[in-house]
Order: structure tokens, then C-alpha cells, then sequence
């Protein structure tokens, strides 16, 4: 029968022993600067006294979705951030529940997230989902860490942190739209001649079909569905997809300086519980922002690539995609699995010949780490992983010196821990 706490590859038998978890809120409406520019630009429509034609007819009589929700995670459609956060700790549960039930009901095991209502109601919806629906009183506590500078290294929230990520209005935060912005008019003006070729009276700016592109997405996610979606070529969503890969990866990727170092902090915390194990601890969640995602990404080099994205064209092949790795509710785990070649003996049994691998789940599907895939299912011996954490480290520098910050600042993630 089959067993999801149970592995194999060929003679090769393996059991999970401890994961740490990384995730993106669920669902949500637009943040309230997206859902500002989306309502400016209809009422900028609604001032002209045009009555559209032509693909633009449906938005004479088109109610927006959202006035009052902007930020929050959605409750509606069937893609409700609160349903896919508690049906992501239901198929959590179902996989690692060796891992649950193995915990002694005396103690009760700590989860993080991010101090954002967002995040905070992904968190809570799956611990539901995973713990079940008394979780608050008996298994599980949830610690929300404030996302406000003083915190230093000791956060899930780096960019808050890093001075100089947020001072540097050129190469930090802000290059990510600047660099969107650059392939953004590589696409858009032809979307808004052929819309102004059908209405003669108004034209839209670069960032006004960016923001009806927008309006399709979030539309689908409150309604399941939306006309926004019909009026662009299949073309133009690759052309935003990518839109959305280039903002990302210059953002607080790996074409952002700033980044490896941001997202070092969580990696090294991870790769410090993995090497204790289950002295550590089994299960680690944490709930956080896909800008918080990112930068770990970028610091464990998962997608290498020789060449910056280019910002000119949209290429035809490429490792980078926002879209399958941080999706809203999209989430990471490094999995420390014990394996053996016996199906014979139980795989609790401390004998010789017991091995001890890192592997990568990103939304369920297994990721190998660059230049480390000896392991069963091209998984990374743990003794590999640590040492290419370490060498990462040293590659990416000092988080303290690069922000910007104080010696007194804190140096390390501390928080995570059982």
C-alpha cells in the first residue's frame, strides 16, 4: 500500500525525517497601490464620456471587484486564498503525517509568519488544515514577527530590514520597475494603438495595460472569471508573464545586488535545523511575502543562469519563472530524508550504511540543487548541502555590511526553533 511518509528509488528506501517550509501568502486582491492605479485608470475612462467599442465594450457596464478588501486575502470564487491555504495543510498533512504524529502531544510545535493580515490568515487557515481546528489550544503556536527595520538579520523580512536595499533608489528596491519598465514598452504600445484604432477618442499608457492585464488575474481569483482576459493575444500574456519574471529578478533576485545576501539568512537558518535534524525538530513553517521568497532563491542559486534577463526581448528559453515558483501560496521545502537500501527493516533502525540527503520540493515538484544530485531522486547528501551553504555565505558577504547596518544589528535568524 502506498505511504506518502515512505520513499524509494529502485533499492533505495528513504523516510523524511525534518522540513522546513517557506510560503507565500494565499490568494489575494490587489495590494492597495496596484488597486489604486486599476481604479484611476477606470475613472479616468468613466471622465471622458467615451462610450468604448470594439474589445473595450464589456468595461461600459464592468463593475470593479474590489473597495474595501484591497490587500487581504480573498474569501470568494473557487480560488479563495482562505480555501487553497487550508487545503495546502490538509495535502501537507496527508504527506508528512509520520512526521505529526510523531510529535509527543505534550509539546507543542511553533510556526511563523510575517506581521501582515495576509500572511497571518494564510498561516492560521493552514494550520487548520494541517493541525486541525483546535490547533490554537493544544498543538500548534503561531509567533508573528514584526516586518520593521530594527530587526536586522533576525527576520523573515529582509527588505525591511537592509538600509540600503531601501535607500538605493537605482540598484535596490525600485530596480525591479525600472527594469520592468523597460520591457514593458517593448509590448504595450501595440495593445494601445490597436485599442485607440477602435476608440479614436483615449489612449492608454504602458502602465494602464499593464494594469488591465492585471485586472484579468485578480478578476479570476474573486470571481473565476474575467472578460479582461479575452481582449489580449496569447502572445501578449506570454509578454506579461515574463513582465512578471523581469520585476522579480531585479527586484530581489539574483539581478538585484542586495539579494543573495536578503535571502541567505533564511537559507542558513534552514540549513542550521537540517544539520541538528530531529534533535531540532521536525516542522518548520513559515509564512511570508513572494519579495521574501526571492532573495532566498537567488542565494541558493537554484536557477542559474550565465546572463542577466534581458529587458530589450522576451527570450525563448529560460530557467527563471516566477510563475511556477512563487505563485500566491506557492511554497518551498528542504525535506532532510534518511534513506537505506532495505525495505526489510524499519527505518527508524540506527545501523550502518544509514545515509542523510536534502531534497527541494517546490510546489510539489522536486528541484535539484545545481551540482548536487547524488543522492536517490537526485536529492543532496546533507554533509554537500551544508558545505554549499557555507560557500554561499562566504560568496554573498555579510548581510550587516551590505545593508548598512551597525555590528550591534543582529547578525543571524534566531526565532526558528522548536
Amino acid at each position: 500500500m502506498f505511504s506518502p511518509s515512505v520513499l524509494r528509488w529502485g533499492s533505495i528506501w528513504a523516510a523524511g525525517l525534518t522540513i522546513v517550509f517557506i510560503s507565500r501568502h494565499g490568494e489575494r486582491y490587489p495590494t492597495s497601490n496596484a488597486g489604486d492605479r486599476m481604479l484611476t485608470l477606470l475613472q479616468r475612462i468613466k471622465d471622458s464620456s467615451i462610450t468604448l467599442k470594439g474589445d473595450l465594450e464589456f468595461v461600459n457596464d464592468w463593475q470593479y471587484f474590489s473597495l474595501t478588501e484591497h490587500d487581504q486575502l480573498t474569501t470568494t470564487g473557487p480560488y479563495a486564498g482562505t480555501l487553497s491555504s487550508f487545503a495546502a495543510g490538509t495535502r501537507l498533512r496527508t504527506r508528512y503525517l509520520h512526521l505529526l504524529r510523531s510529535i509527543p502531544d505534550t509539546q507543542t510545535t511553533n510556526f511563523w509568519a510575517s506581521d501582515c493580515n495576509r500572511v497571518i490568515e494564510t498561516a492560521r487557515y493552514f494550520a487548520t488544515g494541517f493541525f486541525g481546528l483546535d490547533w490554537n489550544s493544544t498543538s500548534a503556536k503561531l509567533h508573528v514577527i514584526p516586518e520593521t527595520a530594527e530587526l536586522g538579520a533576525d527576520t523573515l523580512t529582509p527588505g525591511d530590514t537592509c538600509l540600503k536595499y531601501n535607500d538605493d533608489l537605482r540598484t535596490g528596491h525600485d530596480y525591479g520597475l525600472i527594469q520592468l519598465a523597460k520591457f514593458r514598452s517593448t509590448y504595450t504600445p501595440a495593445i494601445s494603438a490597436r485599442f485607440q484604432t477602435q476608440n479614436p477618442g483615449i489612449e492608454f499608457t504602458n502602465g494602464e495595460i499593464y494594469s488591465m492585464q492585471e485586472m484579468c488575474g485578480f478578476e479570476i481569483l474573486i470571481r473565476g472569471s474575467s472578460p479582461w482576459c479575452d481582449i489580449f493575444s496569447h502572445d501578449d500574456w506570454l509578454n506579461f508573464e515574463y513582465a512578471r519574471d523581469v520585476i522579480h529578478y531585479y527586484r530581489a533576485g539574483p539581478g538585484n545586488r542586495f539579494g543573495p545576501a536578503m535571502g541567505w539568512l533564511w537559507l542558513n537558518a534552514t540549513a542550521n535545523l537540517l544539520a541538528k535534524g530531529p534533535d531540532a525538530g521536525k516542522l518548520f513553517f513559515s509564512f511570508v511575502h513572494d519579495g521574501d521568497i526571492v532573495p532566498m532563491l537567488a542565494a541558493v542559486d537554484l536557477f542559474p543562469s550565465k546572463q542577466l534577463l534581458p529587458v530589450s526581448h522576451r527570450p525563448q528559453t529560460r530557467q527563471w519563472r516566477t510563475s511556477q515558483v512563487t505563485p500566491m501560496n506557492g511554497r518551498i521545502i528542504f525535506e532532510r530524508l534518511r534513506c537505506k537500501r532495505s525495505s526489510k527493516d524499519s527505518l527508524t533502525d540506527h545501523e550502518k550504511g544509514l545515509q542523510h540527503y536534502v531534497r527541494i520540493n517546490i510546489n510539489d515538484g522536486i528541484v535539484a540543487l545545481p551540482g548536487c544530485t547524488s543522492g536517490p531522486g537526485s536529492s543532496c547528501p546533507l554533509e554537500e548541502f551544508l558545505a554549499f551553504v557555507q560557500r554561499r555565505g562566504k560568496e554573498i558577504g555579510d548581510f550587516r555590511e551590505i545593508c548598512g547596518l551597525g555590528d550591534d544589528a543582529p547578525a543571524r535568524i534566531e526565532f526558528l526553533h522548536q
